[in-house]
Order: structure tokens, then sequence, then C-alpha cells
């Protein structure tokens, strides 16, 4: 890439940083295709990459943040490789209830927003619709729930069947109820004062969850457990291995020495989890972080399926090139990699060759859902109008 590319292409990065910044565009927003450049969608594949997720019959859910995206990756027999894609404002965080047969969506613009989607089912039995023209279990936005923006949601997870976030302006883990307030169930030691926790300004940047069955069984990362003047939104926050994972018992670090840590995530009665500025994924293995792969880019993202590993890794944007030391930063990529945990091979991957940045990796069974409604340069045919004028997607488990 020429220098007056790369200028391009981040003067195109900061335009689209600056949508949805007014609260009457986040809370109004709706797809909207025609506003994402077709170049940012285009992708290259390696290595057996559509083949694992045949082979593993799951469906990628997959969040790019500051290009307003989510996009869904599948590859079956039928079909092969498939990718669909709805746009909303700056999504963060996702997690998946199969049970109750949702998928939630973070949303971090002000005012924060949470999206729950749901598989349509079937089309409602009317004089007007053929029901024929349903194509797979395309998911649709069923309920969208406002939160303030000082929350600044980003992970979430589900813990004892109850949905939470990581409320990074508050420094604290908060329990999402179906109605009503979020409430803060967690937070750490060192923000305590004799006055109380500090829920006031972020100054820890805690990010992620690994979810156990309830909160004193889970971790969390975070990129310090101290408080000082500069803080974590500041470019010039030191952050060189001062990142951390909490544990949900003691409220104190169980692993120190980690860089900008994130998407923490159990498996197997370990804690994994991504150490984004320097392109690394690995367990924490009595105290002590320990990589099993380097990736292109900044990791953040991680769904673990058995023992393979779907790793997001993102560009940098100009101005946080001080949050990744241990990054080669014109090499830096975006896309999904899937990685053998037990070698640490990586077994292939998908690349945005023009994206910026990934927050969310998730997996979900091929069963559950065909992914996103849209597709990118489909006009607003018949097939999507019938679809949202009599979708039905009922609260039962899939079958």
């Amino acid at each position: 890439m020429t220098t007056a590319e790369q200028s391009q292409l981040y003067a195109s990065w900061e335009e689209l940083d600056r949508e949805y910044r007014d609260p009457a565009d986040a809370i109004a927003a709706w797809q909207d295709p025609g506003r994402t450049r077709p170049e940012v969608l285009e992708f290259e594949t390696y290595g057996a990459w559509w083949d694992v997720l045949r082979q593993l019959r799951v469906v990628l859910i997959v969040t790019r943040e500051y290009e307003h995206l989510l996009i869904a990756l599948r590859c079956d027999e039928r079909t092969g490789p498939d990718v669909s894609l709805m746009r909303v404002p700056h999504p963060s965080g996702v997690a998946v209830d199969v049970e109750r047969g949702s998928i939630f969506v973070a949303c971090t613009r002000n005012p924060n927003q949470v999206y729950e989607f749901r598989p349509v089912r079937g089309l409602m039995p009317r004089l007007d619709v053929d029901d024929s023209s349903l194509d797979g279990l395309p998911l649709v936005p069923v309920q969208i729930r406002v939160l303030p923006g000082c929350c600044y949601l980003h992970d979430l997870a589900f813990v004892g069947g109850v949905l939470h976030a990581t409320a990074v302006g508050w420094n604290s883990v908060v329990r999402l109820p179906d109605c009503g307030a979020p409430e803060p169930v967690w937070w750490p030691e060192c923000v305590e004062t004799d006055d109380g926790p500090i829920f006031g300004r972020n100054h820890l940047q805690l990010n992620s969850i690994a979810a156990g069955p309830t909160i004193a069984d889970s971790f969390f990362s975070a990129s310090t457990d101290q408080i000082t003047e500069l803080r974590p939104g500041d470019p010039e926050f030191p952050v060189d291995r001062r990142g951390v994972i909490f544990s949900g018992t003691t409220r104190e670090p169980i692993a120190r020495g980690l860089t900008r840590p994130h998407s923490a995530r159990m498996h197997r009665g370990a804690v994994w989890v991504d150490n984004s500025g320097y392109g690394e994924v690995g367990r924490i293995d009595r105290g002590v972080f320990q990589p099993v792969v380097r990736l292109p880019g900044w990791t953040r993202g991680l769904a673990i399926c058995g023992d393979t590993a779907f790793v997001g890794t993102s560009r940098v944007l100009p101005r946080f090139r001080g949050y990744a030391p241990g990054l080669d930063l014109d090499a830096s990529r975006c896309g999904v990699h899937a990685v053998d945990l037990a070698s640490g091979n990586v077994l292939g991957g998908i690349q945005w060759p023009l994206g910026s940045q990934i927050f969310a990796v998730e997996a979900v069974p091929a069963e559950f859902t065909s992914g996103f409604a849209f597709r990118q340069g489909e006009e607003h045919d018949e097939r999507l109008r019938t679809l949202f004028y009599a979708f039905q997607s009922p609260d039962s488990r899939y079958e």
C-alpha cells in the first residue's frame, strides 16, 4: 500500500468514526447498507478457512465496531461460503442464548443500546404472503434496549442464565435484567474508597468477561489495576504489560503483565485471553500468560469451539499506535483466524484488506441461524419486504 493509499484509508476510517456521534442519529439507526462502502467488505481467505466452518457446523458472528457492521460467516454443503450483514451503530460485545433463541449485541454509541436478534422460523399465515419465499433462518432484530451512554458497554456474557455486561465507564460488571436499570454486581478492589466504589469515570478499561457459573467463578480483563491521572482513553496512557486478569472471588488480579488484554474466555477450566497489544492469544497458567500463537494484528475477539479458536485481528487507528507496542502496524490486518489450540497452528482465515477493527467473534450452531438478512449490493427486493412484513420468531429453543 502506497503512502497516498494509506492516507486515504485512514481518512475513510476517520469519517466512519464520526458517524452516529449525535444521539439522535444513534437512537434512530436502522439498516442502511447504502452507507457501507463496498470496498470495506471485500475479503480474501487463506488456508482451510471455509472447510473449518463447514466441518464445525458453526456460523460466526463478527462485530466490526468502527465500521458499524455485524457480519455473519458460514459455509455449508448446500450453499457453500456465505457472508451476510447488518448495520448498527458501533457494535461491540456479543452474547448468545441458544435456549432462549436469542443473540444480543451491545452498541456503544451514546446512548448505549443492546440489540436482541432472533432467527426467523417461518412466515405468518397470511393470504398475501407466499411462505415458500423464506430462505434459511435469518436473524432479525426483535428488541432494542436503550441505556445511558456513560455505561460504555463492552463485553456481554450470560452468567447464571442472566445477561451481564462490562460497564467500562463504571469500572464494573453490571447485570442487565429483562427490564429495569443496569445494576452493578461486581467491581475490583482497586476502585474501592472510603466513600464507596468509583463508578463515575473509566479508570481501568475493564473490558471482558470470562464467564463462569456465577460472578464469583468468573474472571475479568482490564488494562490496569491502578488508578492514575492518565486514563485508558488517553493516547498517552501507558499500556505495556500493565494489563491484568481479575478474579471474581477475590476481586484482585490473578495474572499481570498483559498489554491491553481483551476477550477473556473460560475453556476447559482455564482462562484464555487475547493479549491485544502484542497480537497474541493464550491462556493463564498459574498466574502467567502463556501465548499459543501470534497473529498479524491487534487481537480482539475470541470464540472457542472444541480444539479450535476463532481469533479476530484488527488494524490500529493512528491515534492509538502507542497501545500496540508489540505489533508491526504496517503488517496488521483486519480479519478472523482459525487456530488449533493444541499445536498453535493457524488453520486458515478471512481478511478484509481495507477493514479497520474487529471487536467480538462468537460462534453459534449452524442449525440455529443462517446469518443476517442483508447482503452487500443486494437491492431491497421482494424477499426482504416479505421477510420483514410477516416474520415469525418464537421464543422456544430451535429444533
